[in-house]
């Protein structure tokens, strides 16, 4: 029996995995629609940890509408038949804690892509958003608008060139990234 001088020390929590290099990346994943396709765009962007040192064993999944604003009928995997807007698409990172997808811009009031990621030191995957800048609905999203305006701009992706945007994502740090519940 345990008197209240002997109460064992409390035991640490530990993080799973990383279990998602097997079968969770998928070749076509950052292709939620071909390279070729007449309006794809490129989002590209490093997950990086408190230090900015990047992480190299993370899994980003995006899901988002196409650019008539409606989400596909069969979204995820199962609408890809290789030429097809698929409105989700999964990446792993590479050494340099690289992602990329091929994509369509998401329409509506205001386009943005939803982001869910996974990574080692996280017990389940947290949750962002990228939005576009320039958007004139930016302004009015009742979400985006209800961060602290020193903080938004860790959510509005960079962009590069006219087809191309850049979002880092920082775990934590004076950069860190923007997450929801």
């Amino acid at each position: 029996m345990t008197t209240p001088s002997q109460t064992p020390a409390q035991t640490p929590s530990q993080t799973v995995g990383p279990f998602f290099g097997y079968a969770l990346p998928y070749g076509d994943g950052p292709r939620v629609v071909p390279e070729w396709h007449p309006d794809a765009i490129r989002i590209h962007g490093r997950v990086l940890d408190g230090e900015g040192a990047p992480i190299p064993d993370a899994l980003l999944e995006i899901w988002q509408a196409g650019p008539d604003g409606r989400v596909p009928d069969a979204p995820g995997a199962f609408a890809r038949a290789g030429r097809d807007f698929a409105g989700f698409g999964r990446c792993g990172t590479d050494a340099d804690g690289h992602y990329w997808f091929s994509t369509l811009k998401p329409g509506g009031p205001v386009p943005y892509i939803a982001v869910l990621m996974f990574a080692r030191g996280l017990l389940k995957p947290v949750t962002t958003r990228l939005y576009f800048p320039g958007e004139d609905g930016n302004a009015a999203d009742p979400l985006l608008s209800g961060i602290p305006a020193d903080r938004r701009d860790t959510l509005v992706a960079v962009r590069e060139d006219e087809r191309t945007y850049r979002f880092d994502v920082h775990l934590q740090g004076e950069q860190e990234t923007v997450f929801f519940g």
